[in-house]
């Protein structure tokens, strides 16, 4: 059933005329165009289409746009500002915290809404909160130094 969401997304309000039960993912790469939040298992387990929703990551497949009504939603787009990378975009090309990048977007939103709960979280901490996101091409030793430079006080995750 047709029904009216409005959310902000990226900082900007944002309306959209949808079935409500869609997945978050579908919309914001079919209706509204962003497509760095990728498709990858289509079941919430290898985080290639997280998002932050109200500063908490999210698999983006497993959610309906209408849980979002009313809320808040970042994706990988609405880090950069005034063409500035966000720090942990900088730190992944610095380590080259990717080899293929189809992860990189989710990684990056993982690592995003962790160093917003935790901004000077411990190597350990950082590991533990992206083992649940996948690397297929092995790059996750760059990927976790590329997120402890952020921690450190290199640009943080504002």
């Amino acid at each position: 059933m047709t029904k009216t969401i409005r959310f902000r997304l990226n900082g900007t309000p944002t309306t959209i005329q949808t079935d409500g039960e869609r997945t978050l993912l579908w919309v914001l790469r079919d209706d509204l165009g962003l497509t760095g939040t990728r498709f990858g298992c289509g079941e919430g387990l290898c985080g290639a289409c997280t998002v932050v929703v109200d500063g908490e990551a999210v698999r983006s497949c497993s959610v309906t746009v209408g849980s979002v009504d009313g809320r808040e939603v970042t994706t990988i787009e609405g880090l950069a500002h005034g063409g500035a990378l966000h720090p942990l975009q900088e730190a992944f090309v610095e380590h080259n915290g990717f080899q293929c990048g189809y992860c990189t977007s989710g990684m990056i939103m993982n690592a995003y809404a962790l160093l917003r709960a935790n901004p000077h979280a411990t190597a350990a901490a950082i590991a533990k909160g992206m083992e649940d996101n996948l690397c297929r091409c092995g790059a996750h030793k760059r990927i976790l130094e590329a997120i402890e430079d952020v921690a450190r006080g290199k640009g943080g995750a504002s």
